[in-house]
């Protein structure tokens, strides 16, 4: 939340506890630890098109997955790697795209969820839709031990910044998903550790 230049970040978060949580959400939800995410990367005042400028919100379906797969409304195009719009859909890319190829199962979503300047996600979901070989809490483990889910890993372990965003324009064309080329380091599968049930 944008604000004033003479108001500071905190009375922000008290005004907004005070003012819009408590007469919103009933009491019985709220206790001593409730995490609020208030403003988590500090105070800013330019906001809008002037604080985020560029091209972006096109071709979000057509991108992905057409209309087969969920999609969490981030664009990508127009957006450098620090955004989890792109790489944090690139990472639940690979991390899907491992699950199935490491025999886990036939058919998965990985979900990911993020807010302001917190590194560490808020969530982390996996959904096989009834075609894992072990339950979904299990793959969603062997996930978080093998996937670094923090935006500046992502960008170093996928490899983002190289070649600058020259690489990305690649992508303006056929879509993010599904291509055979080095550049597309998402579309690597890793392998994962787990042991098959005996039957």
């Amino acid at each position: 939340m944008g604000g004033c230049e003479t108001v500071t970040n905190d009375e922000i978060a008290s005004d907004l506890k005070e003012h819009v949580i408590k007469p919103v959400i009933p009491a019985k939800y709220l206790d001593d630890n409730t995490i609020f995410h208030l403003n988590p990367s500090g105070r800013f005042v330019i906001g809008g098109p002037h604080g985020d400028a560029g091209l972006t919100g096109r071709k979000i379906i057509i991108d992905t997955y057409g209309g087969w797969g969920a999609h969490g409304g981030g664009a990508f195009s127009g957006k450098d790697p620090t955004k989890v719009d792109r790489s944090g859909a690139y990472i639940v890319r690979q991390a899907a795209k491992s699950i199935v190829a490491n025999g886990l199962a036939r058919r998965c979503i990985v979900q990911v969820s993020y807010a302001i300047g917190v590194p560490e996600p808020l969530s982390v979901f996996v959904e096989t839709y009834g075609t894992g070989k072990i339950p979904d809490k299990e793959i969603l483990k062997i996930v978080k031990e093998t996937f670094d889910f923090r935006p500046g890993m992502m960008t170093i372990n996928l490899d983002l910044k190289r070649g600058g965003n020259g690489r990305f324009l690649k992508t303006a064309a056929y879509g993010h998903f599904g291509r055979d080329d080095p550049d597309f380091t998402w579309e690597v599968v890793k392998p994962l550790k787990w042991e098959k049930p005996q039957a």
